[in-house]
């Protein structure tokens, strides 16, 4: 329950009736595995994780510290109670002390310490000569761990090892007496038989005068039945779940070497999903929403640089328009510090004229080589793969304070696009020429006159863009600068390839044919879709290169 320290839901497990079922784990994934498979119990073996975390015998290696570690990840992940394999408790009985405080405070419900000598040597490697402690050393162990414990339930299991060693079943018994008799809350009777009779006859002679435990792994045929009615309380299935992951991992990996392909191990291996939820990345990304501010996870940027603008002749004759210096720095430069100082640095761009030209390093790239008869739409689709989670889009030709990006960033939005509301102030002016028409912009909510210094932060939903709004209408310019979140960037490309077939042979908004494309042509399509799409409005702090003459403006008005 809720707020029970794992020991005492141990003891509640061994205070109701039928068996108390437990599997071993090396790991929080097995341990994770094991709960979710529907056992009551973890045991956390040191045959597992000796082998899974050093890849060594099971011969007292792994120190305290070691184990106690992963025990603990074990018991952060799952929700049911773990005993711990502590060997002969590593060391005296003023170690066992230490180990009992340590697994306390790890949120173990109880210890296994066995009979054996120090160090100990795992019970079915054969050929080792089997030593076993005196008995009034192990109840000297015993009574020390239950005078350390300072959570009342916690759970101490003594093993002896009497049947392995081939003492006999008198001293099997001696043993489990003595211990009962020393304060252990249950005694596991370790045997390597291939049957269960020799095991049967010691469980008989006790009574029901202790708990005892069983680890069927060489008396592999026997059941739960024939368990519970010879007197066990607790099953421990100790090392099967490692043994299978050896199995399935040496044949996959073999499979793999041999063909040379991943498909070829897809029917033997579970989804990436599966492991996304066996991990709780669901729950991740819930916590993300709940708890992160805006901009809290991972962005990715794209930039679309594959265009060719006549009108900046000869300036790019050799270059493409991102790489145009202005000051020391190119735009394309300008922009990745941008995204760098915003912590962005998974950014891709997607080229076309000059393609071999763009190598700035740390970046990755996709052509297009179609940059001719496409819009920029077409272009960022080039890079569809690298669309996934918050994603910035932005023109290759623009250069913005950060504080503009700083702010795109903090929108909620699934849909955000930056909006600059100067455009006011020039909507009295010429008409742009047909080179040059920005993306105009029609607002849900016009913006106050007189208040154009102050940008506000509510929501503000675009009900129109495109190039061909009358301008004098217009509230706002769209800078080619936008932000989508994980949900946005799925509808939008899903929306994409809805339109991409549908209007195939015909117009689509501003263009004749859907391959010339802009960004905001499939901003409206969303729009009219019933899809919000939100500004973020800003006053000035940006420019863009379309023209020699907003090179030379870019040169006169920028400081550095």
């Amino acid at each position: 329950m809720p707020g029970q320290h794992p020991a005492t839901q141990l003891r509640t497990l061994f205070a109701r009736p039928g068996i108390v079922k437990a599997a071993g784990a090396h790991d929080a994934l097995s341990a994770k595995l094991v709960e979710e498979a529907g056992f009551d119990a973890v045991w956390a073996g040191g045959f597992g994780i000796s082998a899974s975390f050093k890849c060594i015998p099971d011969a007292s290696f792994i120190t305290l510290t070691e184990q106690v570690m992963i025990e603990r990840n074990m018991a952060e992940t799952v929700s049911i109670p773990i005993v711990a394999d502590c060997d002969t408790g590593y060391g005296n009985a003023l170690n066992v002390m230490r180990t009992v405080n340590d697994h306390e405070r790890a949120g173990i419900a109880g210890i296994c310490i066995e009979d054996n000598v120090f160090p100990k040597r795992c019970s079915f490697y054969a050929g080792v000569r089997r030593e076993l402690v005196s008995i009034e050393e192990h109840c000297g162990k015993i009574q020390a761990a239950k005078a350390a414990q300072t959570i009342p339930d916690f759970f101490v299991i003594a093993r002896t090892e009497a049947l392995i060693a081939g003492w006999g079943k008198e001293e099997a018994l001696k043993r489990v007496f003595a211990y009962a008799e020393a304060g252990a809350d249950a005694v596991l009777i370790h045997s390597k038989s291939q049957t269960f009779d020799e095991l049967r006859d010691v469980a008989k002679e006790c009574a029901g005068r202790i708990p005892l435990v069983a680890v069927p792994t060489t008396y592999a045929g026997v059941s739960l039945d024939e368990l519970e009615a010879a007197g066990f309380k607790l099953v421990i299935f100790a090392n099967q779940a490692i043994r299978a992951a050896i199995r399935a991992m040496r044949e996959t990996l073999g499979i793999l070497v041999q063909v040379g392909k991943a498909d070829a191990v897809e029917d033997r291996i579970v989804s990436l999903q599966e492991v996304y939820d066996l991990v709780g990345v669901s729950k991740m990304k819930e916590d993300e929403r709940r708890f992160l501010p805006p901009g809290g996870e991972p962005v990715t940027a794209l930039i679309a640089a594959a265009g060719f603008e006549k009108p900046l002749l000869p300036l790019i004759a050799h270059r493409p328009k991102c790489l145009l210096d202005i000051k020391g720095k190119t735009i394309l430069e300008r922009q990745v510090a941008a995204l760098n100082e915003c912590q962005i640095k998974d950014i891709t761009v997607i080229r076309g004229y000059q393609k071999e030209a763009i190598t700035m390093p740390n970046l990755r790239y996709y052509d297009n080589d179609r940059y001719e008869d496409t819009g920029e739409l077409y272009s960022f689709f080039c890079a569809e793969t690298e669309m996934r989670g918050r994603c910035v889009l932005l023109y290759g030709d623009i250069i913005f304070d950060v504080t503009v990006l700083q702010k795109l960033l903090k929108s909620p939005a699934d849909i955000a696009l930056v909006v600059d509301l100067a455009w006011q102030d020039r909507s009295g002016s010429e008409p742009p020429t047909i080179q040059s028409r920005p993306d105009l912009v029609l607002l849900d909510v016009p913006p106050e006159k007189g208040y154009r210094y102050v940008t506000p932060d509510e929501a503000n939903r675009i009900v129109r863009i495109g190039q061909h709004l009358d301008h004098d209408q217009a509230h706002g310019e769209f800078i080619g600068l936008a932000m989508l979140s994980s949900r946005g960037i799925e509808l939008f490309k899903h929306v994409y390839h809805e339109a991409r077939q549908r209007y195939a042979h015909s117009g689509f908004h501003d263009v004749a044919r859907f391959e010339h494309a802009s960004l905001t042509d499939l901003f409206q399509e969303l729009i009219d879709r019933g899809h919000e799409v939100q500004a973020v409005p800003i006053y000035k702090g940006w420019m863009d290169v379309d023209s020699f003459e907003d090179y030379q403006k870019a040169w006169a008005e920028l400081q550095r």
